[in-house]
């Protein structure tokens, strides 16, 4: 039987698993958080040790991996990580043959997210799609014709950096307004830390924050998407606002993608997807007023969840193993 051995290298997360060919189960499974000053050596000694976990003294007939940053799929070479240091033109395809005798084939997360949503997951029996995750950063992939797209140079799909409020806060790639810098978990803690250091300074008297406080215990160092969201439901108008700007964010977004490329369905994952009922209704509102009223699409959850990536490099493995 076939044994494919996929591997997630994330930007906080590192994941390995075994499946056998035809199987929706994992064989085995291990995951680990990448440390605080990790770098390309360090999450490479991480990831070898959870390939010997899950693999237990067997081979593997074919290994695919999902990597969080630029990829050329051709080669296999990752060209930087935007999160890890260490990791500009590293030859991975070729460092995981060598080490596990296997074909191995790697892309972008979010390309390899979008394979494995298409072919297990919301993406089943839809020609066209357009996934995006929105966790440590805001990426996207294509599936056109029932086929992976990564553009020329493989860069397709950055909807992160795609400038929604040209007028806004910088993002890290330099430009201003980007629906990474607004939409992405980090970039919302740090708008909500901004805004709660607005607050104090103005010294008026205010109840905006008070709840995303207390869920923390005033440790602002604590604040995470998941506390923003949780505030914001419970009618915290500070968290409201974050959340409110992250979701116009997307959906002006995801309203010009589907103006220019016209697919069938948006699917939505990663962490900040997690954000609740008001988050998702006005995504779907300011992409529907964005779009052309002529253009017909969904904006659904992914069924995946955290291992849509994981999955979808079980897909590449089967692919090169066939």
């Amino acid at each position: 039987m076939t044994l494919i051995l996929a591997l997630d290298f994330g930007g906080t997360k590192l994941a390995a698993a075994t499946v056998k060919a035809g199987s929706r189960e994992w064989l085995r499974y291990e995951n680990r958080l990448s440390p605080a000053n990790a770098d390309a050596l360090s999450d490479i000694e991480i990831m070898r040790s959870l390939i010997d976990s899950v693999l237990d003294k067997n081979k593997p007939d074919a290994i695919g991996v999902s990597f969080g940053g630029p990829v050329d799929a051709a080669t296999g070479m990752v060209r930087l990580s935007h999160h890890v240091p260490g990791w500009e033109n590293i030859p991975l395809k070729e460092l995981l043959e060598e080490d596990y005798n296997a074909p191995t084939s790697v892309d972008n997360d979010a390309n390899v997210a979008a394979i494995g949503e298409h072919r297990f997951g919301a993406g089943r029996g839809y020609d066209s799609l357009f996934y995006i995750t929105i966790s440590t950063g805001v990426g996207g992939g294509w599936i056109l014709n029932g086929k992976p797209w990564q553009g020329a140079g493989g860069m397709a799909g950055e909807i992160g950096h795609m400038v929604v409020d040209p007028t806004g806060p910088v993002c890290l790639c330099g430009k201003r307004g980007c629906v990474e810098r607004l939409a992405s978990g980090p970039y919302m803690v740090q708008n909500a830390r901004e805004l709660l250091d607005k607050e104090t300074q103005d010294f008026s008297p205010s109840t905006r924050g008070e709840i995303l406080r207390y869920l923390v215990s005033n440790d602002l160092n604590l604040l995470t998407g998941q506390v923003i969201s949780t505030a914001a439901a419970h009618g915290d108008e500070l968290a409201q606002e974050v959340l409110y700007k992250a979701a116009w964010a997307l959906g002006v977004g995801i309203g010009n993608v589907a103006n220019l490329m016209n697919p069938q369905r948006f699917v939505l994952g990663g962490g900040v997807t997690k954000a609740g009922d008001s988050f998702w209704a006005t995504v779907r509102k300011v992409a529907q007023e964005t779009a052309l009223p002529e253009v017909n699409f969904e904006v659904v959850r992914a069924l995946l969840g955290d291992d849509a990536p994981l999955w979808g490099a079980v897909a590449l493995g089967l692919d090169i193993a066939r």
